[in-house]
């Protein structure tokens, strides 16, 4: 097979996979997350219009799970990419990590969370974990022999 093709369409699928692995682990993560840490009485967060309405009962206990379910779901999501792509892998892990960003940015938009909430998730929730996942599938490729 071309290489050019080989690349392209691997390139394609480490994307695609990344990003609904990830984006499947982030809302894992973030369904179960009213049984690890109840929501304040009387949040509604089944809705967006409940949850902008109940935000301002939210301790900083409650921004736990979201960040981990977009730090997490980032990293795997990366990580995935990184694997599957043959060539340029810590690439293929920022550009997934870039994608999550955006997310992240447009949710913030959407659902004004504590400034602090959003500082901390938008700086360390995805690019930072995109690289470390990026990092870990190159030890993996090498320690496997598929670089």
């Amino acid at each position: 097979m071309n290489v050019i093709l080989k690349n392209a369409i691997f390139g394609v699928a480490a994307v695609g996979v990344g990003l609904y692995v990830g984006g499947s682990l982030n809302m894992s993560l973030i369904n179960i997350s009213g049984s690890i840490i109840p929501p304040p009485d009387g949040a509604d967060t089944t809705t967006t219009e409940g949850l902008q309405e109940a935000l301002h009962l939210f301790e900083p206990k409650h921004f736990i799970m979201p960040f981990l379910a977009h730090a997490l779901g980032t990293l795997v999501g990366a990580f995935v990419a990184a694997l599957i792509a043959l060539k340029h892998k810590v690439k293929f892990a920022l550009g997934i990590g870039c994608v999550f960003l955006i997310g992240g940015i447009m949710m913030a938009v959407m659902l004004p969370s504590p400034i602090w909430f959003t500082v901390v998730d938008v700086s360390l929730a995805y690019i930072p974990t995109a690289y470390i996942g990026g990092l870990f599938a190159v030890k993996l490729s090498d320690k496997l022999g598929f670089s």
